[in-house]
């Protein structure tokens, strides 16, 4: 490979599915989508949805769930821009009713009494739930149309590890656990032309 083809965008040709985790390419220059790192919990005939897992926002759970008022602060993240006004949450905990399974041990939603009623029991949310404001979304073929286009690269993230990861450079470290030519573009100032 010479140096040239080292920064030519061209994606890992993996398959989106339910439970995968997307990364945005590095050029992708949108204050939501711009270096994101993004799970995937649902991918089907009628289109994606996914939420965004390293975008904290400057608002914890605290401020908008009175019985959270005490409780240690819990970080929320912006999902995606589509419903910026509705909480979603990843979730660890089994046995949660209406739950969605994402992958092996790992669930979207479900009974929310049930997991305020976990964490008020002293299970700590860190490592275990990651709650978002708003998801993201692409109706049927556009995502498979966006990684067709280099604007995504399928991640080798397990996506249960993803909530205990420290969101602070998630996106490279991301990009570095797919090979040489991916870890380079993380290295890849985000506006060239600052450098």
């Amino acid at each position: 490979m010479n140096n040239a083809d080292l920064y030519k965008i061209k994606t890992n040709n993996v398959i989106p599915s339910r439970g995968k985790v997307l990364i945005s390419e590095p050029f992708l220059r949108d204050n939501i989508f711009g270096r994101s790192v993004i799970l995937l919990v649902d991918h089907g005939n009628d289109g994606s949805m996914g939420v965004v897992m390293n975008k904290r926002l400057p608002l914890f759970l605290n401020e908008i769930i009175p019985e959270f008022k005490y409780l240690d602060d819990i970080p929320l993240y912006k999902g995606g821009p589509l419903y910026t006004d509705t909480l979603f949450y990843i979730h660890k905990i089994p046995n949660i009713a209406g739950a969605l399974p994402i992958s092996k041990g790992l669930f979207l939603n479900g009974d929310f009494n049930a997991v305020k009623k976990y964490i008020l029991q002293g299970n700590s949310a860190e490592g275990n739930i990651r709650f978002f404001l708003g998801y993201s979304g692409w109706e049927n073929e556009q995502l498979k149309q966006e990684i067709k286009e280099n604007t995504w690269i399928i991640g080798k993230e397990e996506p249960n590890a993803l909530l205990s990861y420290e969101t602070t450079g998630l996106w490279k470290k991301s990009l570095g656990k797919l090979g040489q030519k991916y870890e380079a573009w993380s290295r890849f100032p985000q506006v060239p032309s600052l450098n």
